[in-house]
């Protein structure tokens, strides 16, 4: 989001969108503390013994953060110089889905509507998304994630093609009698088998469809393990380029390996700190 030129919005947009001056900081540690309570209100007034007890209390706490968040809202749209760009974006989406289910309740009284309005408080739930902008780690998994897409894909594709062959196959030794009734059905089964849910509404009757769900089941916790180590093995380099590994002086390419002496992208001299 692009700063404003000078004056009091610039100095409004650094408050509300930066962290790097102590009313910046000041700010966000509100502003997230209010955004815990608020879902923290909104979890609680769901307890119907809560409700009846503190119900009004808890009215009272909904417009106090909506009327908070409606005065956020409406100065992130004054700072900024490309409004439409700030409301249309994601988290200006989440900001907007934050307040209007309060204000929506207000104006619609008829009681028939009431428990169209109690669902739309759910929508207040949105808040809780508010946090990730203020997650400096998020860019730190997204990388790794970015990094391992791939090899998660290949594994992925490996395991659905595992599953139609093992629900496949499950559906022909089993059949209709015993709750196989289809291929699809089967290899629902067998991504629940595989993933060691066990949900229990099919199960193999035979011995040999129990031995091929044994097979199924011991295969599930190896596979469970694979994309933890394919994120961890990113995580891991992507922490090695972000504190260990230099910078090309020339080129200023980050990642490189821990021992690396030369730029692998322009061949220049690394400069070890």
């Amino acid at each position: 989001m692009k700063k404003p030129g000078d004056g009091w919005r610039r100095e409004l947009y650094t408050v509300i969108f930066e962290a790097d001056t102590p009313a910046g900081k000041l700010f966000d540690v509100i502003l997230i503390a209010s955004i815990i309570l608020s879902v923290l209100a909104v979890m609680l007034d769901s307890v119907e013994t809560i409700r009846q007890n503190y119900g009004d209390l808890l009215y009272v706490i909904e417009w106090f953060f909506t009327i908070l968040f409606t005065i956020e809202y409406i100065f992130r749209i004054i700072c900024v110089d490309n409004k439409r760009g700030y409301i249309f974006s994601f988290f200006g989406i989440v900001d907007f889905l934050a307040i209007i289910p309060t204000y929506i309740g207000f104006f619609v009284p008829a009681s028939r509507y009431l428990l169209v309005i109690r669902s739309l408080r759910i929508l207040r739930i949105f808040r809780v998304l508010k946090l990730v902008q203020y997650v400096n780690e998020a860019n730190f998994l997204k990388e790794a994630l970015k990094a391992s897409r791939r090899k998660i894909f290949v594994f992925l594709f490996a395991v659905m093609t595992l599953v139609i062959i093992a629900g496949s196959l499950l559906y022909v030794v089993e059949g209709a009698e015993n709750g196989f009734t289809s291929i699809p059905r089967s290899i629902y089964w067998a991504i629940v088998t595989l993933t060691t849910v066990g949900f229990g509404d099919i199960a193999p009757q035979t011995g040999l469809g129990q031995t091929i769900a044994s097979l199924i089941m011991i295969l599930g916790y190896g596979i469970i393990a694979v994309p933890t180590g394919i994120v961890s093995y990113e995580m891991s380099n992507s922490l090695k380029s972000q504190v260990i590994s230099p910078e090309c002086p020339n080129c200023h390419k980050k990642r490189h390996e821990v021992d690396a002496r030369f730029c692998n992208q322009c061949g220049a001299k690394l400069l070890k700190e």
